[in-house]
């Protein structure tokens, strides 16, 4: 958390001292994925975000031992075996809304932002859709967007193939307030 909490401030201080920074305050990012033999979701609540409206920038972050299971043992090799969390620590998407959004007028925005993703140490550049609604100095960012495992270098042993999907769906609702 506290490497988190580093990032976050080192994000801060390369945009500058904007008068239109929106801080998460409260969200979630879960992933979910299907198979013959079972279905695997997690979410994380620890979730880390910023946007500046003075130039579009967006960034998220999120601790990978954040993300919790329903069963323990899904947790432990998920962190242990695929995702080496004692080595990748932290997910990320660091870009730019693309989508001309007035921050100061209440309503519905369908956004694309174009960024770095990074998951287990692999960047991965990508556009990213969702919806932008604001309310009263309020923003919540809704998406959902898929993520090829191979991309990121995430490895299922043959073993286990038939239990994990190669593609899982990332959702994220996460809520801003202005700072």
């Amino acid at each position: 958390m506290k490497q988190l909490n580093i990032l976050l401030f080192i994000f801060i201080t390369s945009i500058g001292y904007s008068q239109n920074l929106f801080k998460a305050t409260s969200g979630e990012i879960s992933f979910f994925s299907t198979t013959p033999m079972e279905d695997i979701d997690a979410t994380n609540k620890l979730v880390k975000a910023l946007i500046n409206a003075d130039n579009n920038e967006i960034v998220f972050m999120a601790t990978i031992i954040g993300f919790h299971f329903k069963k323990p043992l899904m947790e432990e090799h998920f962190n242990e075996n695929y995702m080496e969390s004692d080595k990748y620590k932290i997910a990320s998407f660091k870009g730019k809304i693309l989508t001309p959004v007035d921050y100061n007028v209440d309503g519905k925005y369908n956004v694309k932002a174009r960024g770095t993703l990074n998951i287990h140490g692999v960047d991965q550049v990508r556009e990213i859709s969702g919806e932008l609604l604001i309310k009263n100095n309020h923003i919540e960012l809704v998406s959902a967007f898929d993520v090829k495992l191979a991309d990121h270098n995430i490895k299922i042993p043959k073993l286990v193939m038939k239990n994990i999907a190669e593609m899982v769906t990332v959702k994220l609702n996460v809520n801003f307030e202005k700072k």
